[in-house]
């Protein structure tokens, strides 16, 4: 039974101090007999240097436990990251090219006007509750240019109303019809009929609807958007009341990124953006542009979890894309200066169609100099071109590459007031009007 002298706290130093001898002289018996034995065989040792022994196993010691938190950390993080990636929906895309290493590649992006998913005041807004939108179309039409080698990226915006020659149903649609009636039975013949029409090959999709680009927005805390004055769009739902740097959240973001029917108070008079898709593609460039500035700036794990958990809402992806190259698209997104992306729109010029009305013809030789200042060698031949005003489809006009890429035609826009007035301006089209958001911070 212990006596109380052996867990006297008292006793404890003079009991350390007597194992640090008696380990001290263990150790210098075992040195002097290593000597003795290196000294019969000849061996030259260095003068032994305890300090230092245990220093160097401290740094191993050290440098074993960091690497072993990184690659826990790494490690933990990529598997998350997979886990999040596999929720996101993925759709077989008919058509697509495989990606070259190190060669330049395309995603074909697509805003689908479809109200999947919608509810309550959002679903009102958009017409999904009282069921007058069916279906799905492709209201935003976009095509992103990547060139690892010069670490640049171009987005090309093909107009939804952009007439193409259509490779199926044209029992339904006719042989000629807009580019975003290809999207109703899904990507694919959408990716079909821009190759065959513009020779540009598609290596990946990523298609957005209403709910995912909501979910998106809310997920980062919304963007930082510049109003120089305020706007409305009664039919987005847009209601900006002041002007300045403000953020722009939830079904704003929506709404800024849906308007076709821009209005803008100036001088106490309401203005009616008369542009309409041109308009819209601008605005949703700015709102991409704000979304990457907010993304790169973002580094808080709550936020960036609840991105990753809010993206498989509303947004699908082809299953050709893998989590490494939607990574290494972060990485771009996340080195390059929003402001210094380029950005363009198809040159088209109106027309009418006796069946469809008012419809967009794609404006050559000027389209055909812009796919080639973007895409390059990469362009093929194509298959299906698109009709021009007198129903003809004729091949592209051969062209060489130019150092521009904007088309600088003047172009005269009447813009109409809610009084009645018309005020006409030259401008160039396309092109950001000094009415719309730009990308800010505060």
């Amino acid at each position: 039974m212990p006596d109380g002298r052996d867990h006297d706290p008292r006793s404890r130093p003079h009991e350390s101090r007597r194992d640090k001898r008696r380990a001290l002289a263990n150790e210098h018996r075992l040195v002097a007999l290593g000597e003795a034995v290196d000294s019969s065989a000849g061996i030259s040792r260095k003068p032994h240097k305890q300090r230092s022994h245990r220093t160097r196993r401290r740094l191993i010691i050290t440098g074993v436990v960091v690497v072993a938190l990184i690659v826990g950390v790494l490690g933990g993080g990529y598997l998350y990251a997979q886990y999040r990636f596999s929720a996101i929906p993925k759709v077989h895309v008919v058509g697509e090219l495989p990606q070259l290493t190190g060669k330049p590649f395309n995603i074909l992006e697509i805003g689908s006007d479809s109200r999947a998913g919608l509810s309550g005041a959002v679903a009102a807004q958009t017409g999904a509750s009282s069921g007058s939108v069916s279906g799905q179309r492709s209201d935003v039409v976009k095509i992103m240019h990547i060139d690892p080698t010069t670490g640049t990226i171009s987005v090309l915006s093909i107009p939804r109303d952009t007439m193409t020659t259509l490779l199926a149903n044209q029992s339904i649609y006719g042989k000629f019809n807009r580019i975003n009636v290809n999207f109703g039975n899904g990507p694919s013949l959408l990716a079909q009929t821009i190759t065959a029409n513009f020779g540009v090959p598609i290596t990946h999709t990523i298609v957005v609807s209403f709910g995912g680009l909501i979910n998106a927005s809310e997920a980062i805390g919304g963007v930082y958007l510049d109003f120089p004055y305020p706007a409305k769009d009664a039919y987005s739902g847009l209601n900006i009341t002041h002007a300045g740097c403000q953020l722009v959240n939830g079904f704003q973001a929506l709404a800024v990124a849906r308007s076709r029917h821009y209005e803008w108070f100036q001088n106490g008079v309401w203005s009616y953006d008369v542009t309409s898709d041109y308009g819209r593609i601008d605005r949703q460039n700015a709102f991409m542009r704000a979304m990457i500035s907010r993304l790169k700036h973002l580094y808080n794990p709550l936020t960036i979890n609840s991105f990753l958990s809010k993206i498989p809402q509303g947004i699908t992806l082809d299953d050709n894309f893998t989590l490494d190259e939607l990574l290494a698209l972060a990485v771009k997104f996340h080195g390059i200066n929003p402001a210094s992306m380029l950005t363009y729109t198809l040159p088209t010029v109106p027309g009418q169609s006796a069946s469809l009305g008012d419809v967009l013809y794609v404006d050559q030789p000027a389209a055909q100099q812009m796919l080639v200042n973007i895409f390059g060698s990469s362009l093929i031949a194509p298959t299906n071109p698109p009709p021009n005003a007198a129903g003809q489809t004729l091949a592209p006009p051969v062209v060489t590459t130019t150092s521009s890429t904007t088309t600088t035609t003047p172009t005269t826009v009447k813009r109409s007031t809610s009084s009645g007035s018309t005020a006409t301006t030259t401008t160039t089209t396309p092109g950001q009007q000094y009415f719309d958001p730009v990308p800010c911070n505060l």
